[in-house]
């Protein structure tokens, strides 16, 4: 079971970027309750995360670290950071992200790497979130469409964030209009779909 209070030393931790992520783990973990105990931290942004890692990695009685976070722009930059951090402290990653989620088991502790949305594309939580909205979903298409049509000045947000618009006006239309997370506690999303599978499957091997 995935749990989001903390007392600091836990033997199983997973860093995340910020609440959304943490929600969105915890519910998923939530509706997969085999997955064995650990402890989700929201760091509160993608540098603190970094910087957290060599101080998280000789915590006393720390068992596995793992990091998620959003690949952004660069997957590769993303992931040099990351790689970087744990080459300070001794720890020897490959070259590139597997696509089923990094795992080093190398020493001790076991070390796990989820670059969102899928360990390959460029993006964020959002476009993991997509993959998650049931393909007969009727609202879906509608919401693409309300705000593809937001054109010129009325188009506030970043052509590069369109499909987080998208995610939240979907959002706005469930009965009780909520977060991502909650909305896979209430079944809105899907964790039964590829990715999520993948995704799931990958923290149970690190935790075992």
């Amino acid at each position: 079971m995935a749990r989001i209070e903390s007392s600091g030393n836990e033997p199983r931790l997973l860093l995340v970027e910020g609440p959304n992520d943490k929600h969105v783990v915890w519910q998923i973990c939530n509706r997969h309750p085999a997955l064995p105990d650990f402890y989700i931290h929201d760091r509160n942004g993608v540098n603190a995360v970094l910087d957290s890692i060599g101080s998280e990695l000789i915590a006393p009685g720390r068992q596995a670290l793992v990091i998620l976070v959003d690949s952004d722009d660069s997957l590769q930059s993303r992931w040099d950071a990351i790689t970087y951090q744990l080459r300070d402290e001794g720890i020897t990653p490959p070259s590139s992200p597997s696509l089923d989620g990094t795992i080093i088991d190398d020493g001790n502790p076991r070390v796990g790497v989820w670059l969102m949305p899928d360990n390959s594309a460029i993006g964020e939580l959002e476009e993991f979130i997509a993959e998650m909205i049931p393909s007969d979903d009727p609202v879906w298409p509608l919401a693409q469409c309300y705000i593809n049509g937001i054109l010129g000045d009325a188009r506030k947000f970043a052509d590069g964030k369109s499909l987080r618009a998208k995610i939240y006006a979907w959002l706005a239309a469930r009965a009780d209009p909520r977060q991502m997370g909650s909305a896979i506690g209430a079944h809105d999303l899907l964790v039964d779909g590829e990715l999520c599978q993948k995704f799931v499957t990958w923290l149970t091997r690190l935790f075992a």
